[in-house]
């Protein structure tokens, strides 16, 4: 069976820990979009950690963990990540990178930083990643693939040429700063060649032979629905697709037909990083201890430490987010953090200009929305350590049932803690 994991809103929604969860019964994991902009937090028998670019399989001795070639691949963050879980005792993980993924250039994360840094007050709130000129790079076909890497000498040199034709411009005229010069990039192409070499596999093949082979495969999207180009808050988005829709495409190999289920992840409260629309927002000290109290450890960007906006749980975001998604299952995350709260307000539509709308819509009507908020009784105690869902107090199981509801799709998972073993089934 494959099966998609993705994320229903902004993201941080806890893919990590459902991944991790699943990729027990698993023989392949699959990264099949975004790059180092994001993390994905896993806590197991090994500790805490935060992967930005491995498959969350990387935990489990009987996976091949893939970055599929739709991954905006940083070879300096790949290697780090490789040595940090190596360090930290985790045996060394079977990997395999997509010869047709594309590479993060060192001047795509500079140019990121300048953008923001002239856009000031403006700017997209970029983890400045170089994730956005990645991929402007890559749909303006001047990118390098990591077949690109072991082409011959005199071949890459014209590529880098053309390249720098356009980034020289962008740097004196825009910019004012120095671009980097050819042989720099060649040099760095090198290091590159010879840092990936051991992990480069034609894993198109490699995939579309384990689903003909009837192999279990999790593929697994970065962000979530609200942050897709097309779909999500534009231009408040990231610059790939993380839609399950996208999942054959990223990953090479899977026909869109053998995805047969899409986990999409909905947090119990929202959380969000970075600039755009988030109708069900909530602010000062109701927004501190939320922050405070929620995620593993408190709401902060697994990549940037930035604290994370908060809200409660936004139905309608969630139902349209696993709309888009094709969302055959929820896993419902972070129950445990509203312990705390006597009664817990939940959006359920928005008011747009007087009037009550069910359906999420496109950010030029989104920005003049309003929550309505339904009160919910709260639970009053700490579930973590439950195992079982009928063991969970009346109010909490009421509140995972009103978000089924609205949602529309079976909560099949219910995670009430931090760690791998901290989950329940329904």
């Amino acid at each position: 069976m494959v099966k998609a994991i993705v994320g229903a809103c902004w993201g941080d929604e806890g893919k990590g820990k459902i991944t991790d969860v699943l990729a027990e019964d698993s023989d392949i994991v699959v990264r099949f979009q975004g790059g180092s902009n994001a993390g994905h937090t896993i806590i197991n028998d090994y500790g805490k950690f935060a992967l930005h670019q491995l498959p969350s399989g990387v935990f489990r001795q009987n996976i091949t963990n893939v970055i599929g070639n739709g991954v905006a691949l940083s070879v300096e963050n790949f290697l780090q990540e490789i040595n940090s879980v190596i360090e930290r005792g985790v045996p060394a993980p079977k990997l395999a990178v997509s010869d047709r993924a594309q590479i993060v250039m060192p001047y795509h994360k500079e140019l990121d930083g300048l953008e923001e840094a002239r856009l000031a007050a403006k700017s997209f709130g970029s983890t400045k990643s170089g994730i956005a000129p990645f991929y402007s790079d890559k749909y303006a076909k001047i990118g390098f693939q990591v077949s690109d890497l072991f082409d011959d000498r005199d071949s890459l040199y014209e590529r880098i040429n053309h390249v720098l034709d356009l980034k020289t411009a962008l740097y004196k005229e825009l910019y004012h700063q120095a671009p980097p010069t050819r042989d720099e990039v060649y040099e760095k192409l090198m290091e590159y060649r010879e840092a990936l070499a051991p992990y480069v596999q034609d894993t198109t093949t490699l995939l579309y032979n384990a689903v003909k082979e009837g192999k279990n495969i999790l593929l697994e999207g970065q962000l979530g629905s609200l942050k897709d180009p097309d779909m999500g808050i534009y231009p408040m988005v990231t610059s790939s697709s993380p839609l399950a829709g996208y999942a054959s495409v990223g990953a090479g190999g899977i026909p869109p037909y053998a995805i047969e289920k899409i986990v999409t992840v909905v947090k119990a409260y929202s959380s969000a990083v970075g600039a755009g629309e988030f109708v069900s927002e909530i602010f000062g000290e109701e927004a501190e201890e939320l922050r405070r109290r929620g995620g593993d450890g408190g709401e902060y960007g697994a990549t940037t430490g930035r604290p994370r906006r908060m809200g409660w749980l936004d139905l309608v975001a969630a139902r349209y987010g696993c709309m888009v998604q094709g969302a055959t299952d929820v896993a419902f995350t972070v129950l445990d953090a509203l312990g705390y709260l006597d009664e817990i307000p939940v959006c359920v539509a928005y008011e747009l200009n007087g009037k009550r709308i069910d359906h999420f819509p496109p950010t030029a009507q989104l920005k003049n929305c309003k929550p309505i908020l339904e009160v919910l009784p709260g639970w009053k105690c700490d579930i973590s350590g439950i195992k079982r869902y009928e063991d969970l107090p009346e109010n909490a199981r009421n509140y995972v049932e009103f978000a089924e509801h609205h949602i529309g799709v079976p909560i099949t998972m219910v995670s009430n803690g931090p760690s791998r073993s901290d989950i329940m089934y329904r």
